[in-house]
């Protein structure tokens, strides 16, 4: 028997129950819910769901068929009837300045794009057949515990990668799996519980964790960031009572620099001393081009103040929302008790087929060809944009700051016609005051071939721009560029 239909019937209304079944059917093809050739259960099989007389079901599938509704055969039983296709109800439009709108400027499609990995630098073949074996796996064992912290042995694969590549040690209890970065930022602020206190939020900084740091109700302090990462003297100057920084001290998001290691003891020793925690975003994680990347906050932490969140969305691939938090221990059993109840971790087959492809060596050999893969790349456009005195590396970006009066927002969208697809870089500051324009050209989809081409556009769109504010900077671009 087909699922059961969600039928519901009042037995006290005036309306014939024959009658309530035709609608209840006839409401949800026209929405939708049934879609054409969609089996219906046979009409002894819905008298018996519904509790109601056979012939009461006959009499509503009667009435269905002559309105062309079903039609009923003795190969295929009851089926939806093909009829013309109702358009398709539009999408809800994004309401501007919303997260959704700040999302899609930060997420378009195409070349230079950021927060995606190189596509052909992935095993994609290796994962498919792990990730598979991972499916079956799941499917097969229906009576297996769940765990809502994360997979066993997921969690301590990434304990044993964490020491190794990030220098932090940790037990797989205090790890939990997330879904992506964001998950374990929601899950962190949840258990933290910080609503209505000051926040350290670097500036610039991720825009999509300054707006959850706001949903959160939580009062931001931008702190700004030079280049030795987020300037700790400033927050202790402007903000000493803040409860919370959030920070990304292995490589700055998005100007790149780590934080150097006075302040990171100054930072460890304001937490200490004050009672306040620290969110350590790793962004990038071990994706440093060059040399060893540093290492972690957290494995300078001796107060048990900071929470770190690391991601598989730029080593693997985003699709997967696939992240995980390492709480201290003296946090591990309510950061399990939230968990548990509100952010349980994703489904076991990407967590299984994830720690498979990490317990056999392949994340490790697939991370080493991917920094090989980016060095070039970096190479590449860096040299491409020689002429530009005004370019530098940032990460896995290489940044090219703009006039103040260019809009580089506008750019960034003139250009997504041609396929380019380069982040703005003043929709990451906090404090308009602050705010410089830029373009932030992600290496790992830059063009493979015609970068030359590419960089051109990028210069039109700048000049044409320049030209339309007066900036008399962009010139300066254009000069550069024809050299």
């Amino acid at each position: 028997m087909p699922n059961p239909l969600p039928i519901a019937l009042d037995r006290s209304a005036r309306t014939p129950l024959s009658e309530q079944i035709r609608k209840a059917i006839a409401a949800a093809i026209d929405n939708g819910v049934l879609v054409p050739g969609a089996r219906l259960p046979s009409w002894l099989d819905l008298a018996a769901q519904l509790g109601v007389a056979r012939g009461t079901v006959r009499t509503a599938y009667d009435k269905l068929a002559d309105a062309q509704h079903i039609v009923s055969s003795k190969a295929n039983g009851t089926t939806v009837a093909r009829r013309p296709r109702k358009a398709a109800k539009p999408d809800a439009p994004i309401v501007p300045g919303s997260v959704v709108e700040m999302f899609h400027d930060l997420s378009g499609q195409g070349h230079f794009r950021m927060g995606v990995p190189a596509q052909d630098a992935l095993p994609a073949k290796l994962l498919a057949r792990i990730r598979a074996r991972a499916v079956r796996a799941e499917l097969s064992a229906v009576t297996r515990t769940i765990d809502p912290r994360g997979e066993l042995e997921l969690r301590r694969e990434i304990a044993a990668h964490l020491a190794i590549a990030r220098g932090l040690e940790c037990s797989p209890a205090q790890i939990v799996i997330t879904s992506g970065f964001s998950g374990g930022l929601g899950l962190a602020l949840r258990v933290l519980g910080l609503e209505g206190r000051r926040a350290w939020m670097e500036d610039p900084g991720f825009p999509l964790t300054r707006k959850g740091l706001e949903l959160a109700r939580l009062e931001l302090a931008p702190i700004p960031v030079d280049g030795d990462g987020v300037d700790v003297d400033h927050g202790l100057r402007h903000a000493p009572d803040a409860a919370l920084a959030v920070v990304t001290p292995g490589q700055q998001a998005p100007l790149g620099p780590p934080l150097s290691l006075r302040r990171r003891a100054q930072l460890l020793d304001w937490a200490a001393q004050t009672g306040a925690w620290i969110i350590e975003d790793d962004y990038l994680g071990e994706l440093q081009l060059d040399g060893r990347a540093a290492p972690a906050l957290a494995s300078l932490d001796r107060a048990g103040r900071v929470i770190h969140l690391g991601s598989f969305s730029k080593t693997i691939s985003p699709t997967l929302r696939l992240g995980f938090l390492v709480a201290p221990e003296q946090l591990a059993a309510q950061f399990a008790d939230v968990a548990t109840c509100l952010a349980p971790a994703p489904g076991p087959a990407v967590q299984l087929s994830t720690a498979e492809f990490m317990r056999d060596g392949h994340y490790i050999r697939h991370l080493r060809r991917t920094k090989r893969t980016y060095s070039e790349r970096r190479d590449a456009l860096t040299a491409a944009l020689r002429p530009c005195s005004n370019v530098r590396v940032a990460g896995l970006a290489v940044m090219l700051t703009l006039p103040d009066k260019v809009d580089d927002l506008a750019i960034a969208r003139q250009v997504l016609a041609h396929g380019l697809a380069p982040a703005p870089l003043s929709p990451w500051y906090l404090s308009p005051k602050r705010a410089q324009s830029g373009l932030l050209l992600g290496i790992a989809t830059m063009p493979d071939r015609g970068v030359q081409t590419a960089c051109k556009r990028l210069f039109e769109a700048i000049r044409a721009e320049g030209r339309t504010q007066g900036a008399p900077a962009a010139r300066r671009v254009r000069k550069s560029a024809a050299r």
